[in-house]
């Protein structure tokens, strides 16, 4: 029932209190039908159902925009397999990240951990490197290995940027990682046992390093995830 404000505030002196917001509505999502009875595109979850149930190895996933559908359309299952919705979200912004462009992440299940981190290609998201697991290790000293290890790859591969020369950007979305680098130092807090020994050479290395070689100040970016969605190395396990 629709009330004016006169009425409202009338209601409201009666009750001694704040009028209860009338509930929200669902947000629209859509639903991409990659393998089903009828692949395509649909507005509702009744929908996409219908084509998906009783198909055998049937594939699909809901996106949250019908831009970022009609953008995992036109791409293979495979790439958001497992990811976030938002995974390849950058593709539509209105920013894009620099590319071409090397994005790094790490995966840690629990504090601490099973450790393991990765490297791909932003654009294409293909895998240039993928390390561990490594037991008794944190997410942070995850963040900080992969963006050196990306460094030193970039710097034996000499991979460069073909339109100003200057050196692929590396993202990462970790800003402790990429403060810790630009310091030169792993500040983890993480006890050095038995277990996690070989972590420890890996950090060793990768401080020395960073002592003797300089970065230049936008080596290693931020990946902005409220704009861009999921960074692409993501291992999808949140």
């Amino acid at each position: 029932m629709w009330l004016s404000k006169k009425q409202a505030g009338r209601k409201k002196e009666r009750r001694g209190g704040v009028i209860p917001s009338l509930p929200t509505m669902p947000k629209q999502k859509y639903y991409v039908v990659w393998k089903g009875h009828k692949p395509g595109i649909y507005t509702s979850w009744a929908e996409c159902e219908k084509q998906v149930k009783g198909f055998g190895a049937a594939q699909y996933k809901a996106f949250e925009s019908l831009k970022e559908a009609e953008t995992a359309y036109r791409s293979a299952y495979e790439a958001f397999k497992g990811k976030p919705a938002s995974h390849g979200k950058w593709r539509e912004a209105s920013i894009k990240p620099l590319l071409p462009s090397i994005c790094v992440d790490a995966a840690c299940s629990g504090s601490p951990g099973k450790l393991e981190y990765r490297g791909v290609f932003t654009e294409s998201n293909a895998e240039i490197f993928r390390v561990g697991p490594f037991p008794d290790g944190t997410n942070n000293v995850g963040e900080f290995l992969a963006i050196v290890h990306a460094l030193t790859w970039l710097a034996k591969h000499q991979r460069s940027s073909p339109v100003d020369e200057k050196q692929m950007p590396i993202y990462s979305d970790s800003e402790n990682g990429i403060s810790w680098v630009y310091t030169g130092e792993c500040r983890t807090k993480l006890k050095h046992t038995a277990r996690n020994a070989p972590l420890f050479v890996l950090i060793r290395s990768a401080e020395n390093w960073l002592a003797e070689n300089a970065l230049l100040d936008d080596a290693v970016l931020k990946w902005d995830t409220a704009l861009w969605g999921e960074n692409p190395a993501d291992f999808g396990r949140k």
